[in-house]
């Protein structure tokens, strides 16, 4: 499967990224493993995650506040936002 990122959700991880390494040393690593391995349970079950619309799944991190909200279109894993939970309580 292609995974996509959506230019928002690219900048928001890098910029998360960024931020974990300024609160700790290597933190903002082991964020990012965290997410790679969030997308890879997406790729192998990709209908088992919380369903936000019809199209819409969110998958939680773990161990971070942070969710990747995707869809599967034409074997393509496209990723749209990849937020911190608390910014979603808003929604």
């Amino acid at each position: 499967m292609n995974i996509t990122f959506l230019a928002p959700a690219e900048a928001e991880l890098l910029d998360a990224v960024a931020y974990y390494n300024t609160q700790s040393e290597g933190l903002g690593y082991e964020f990012a493993a965290k997410v790679k391995r969030t997308i890879e349970r997406i790729i192998q079950y990709p209908e088992a995650w919380f369903q936000l619309s019809k199209r819409t799944r969110r998958c939680r991190t773990n161990r971070f506040p942070y969710g990747v909200i995707y869809q599967v279109r034409s074997g393509t894993l496209l990723i749209f936002l990849q937020s911190s939970l608390s910014s979603l309580i808003a929604f």
